[in-house]
């Protein structure tokens, strides 16, 4: 493996768990003793995303959007048989989304509690099947297993709360 693909690989799986467990501290409880500690992974996991998003420009497309461009559409051609990039504009959204969402926390905590949690269910799961895709879709062999657990994890979570939270 090249310094360029264990790179990009190492930061993507940091950004997976820095989102499984700041999802994990939104889905749960929200007790917010442990508010310091999720906010800081889900932290992580946002800047882990913009580094591996610096690494894949650099030691796969050259830094070439058309070549990110045209390698999504590679990718998603194999797995759904539609030729279409697209799926790189979603993936910018996500980052911007996931970077505002971070600086909300650290910059208006008071707020973010207070949100209506609609916006808070519908952003999780708008992360859960964007990272769905990322690894269970898009990606074969012992990973793809990886992101199931996580994924499942996090469903069985929320189902469990929404359980408990009914008693």
């Amino acid at each position: 493996m090249s310094k360029g693909e264990f790179l990009t690989r190492v930061t993507i799986w940091f950004t997976i768990a820095g989102y499984a467990l700041g999802a994990s501290y939104h889905i749960a409880n929200r007790k917010w003793v442990w508010e310091n500690a999720a906010r800081l992974v889900w932290t992580a996991g946002c800047i882990s995303l913009l580094i591996h998003v610096v690494f894949a420009f650099h030691y796969y497309h050259g830094w070439s959007q058309a070549s990110a461009y045209r390698e999504t559409a590679r990718q998603t051609a194999e797995v759904f048989g539609l030729d279409w990039g697209g799926g790189l504009y979603v993936n910018y959204a996500v980052i911007s989304a996931w970077a505002l969402d971070v600086a909300w926390w650290w910059l208006w905590p008071d707020g973010y509690r207070r949100r209506p949690r609609l916006l808070t269910v519908t952003w999780q799961g708008f992360l859960l099947f964007i990272f769905f895709n990322a690894t269970v879709v898009f990606v074969n062999g012992p990973l793809r297993w990886l992101g199931m657990a996580f994924c499942a994890a996090l469903v069985i979570l929320w189902w469990f709360r929404r359980q408990f939270s009914r008693s």
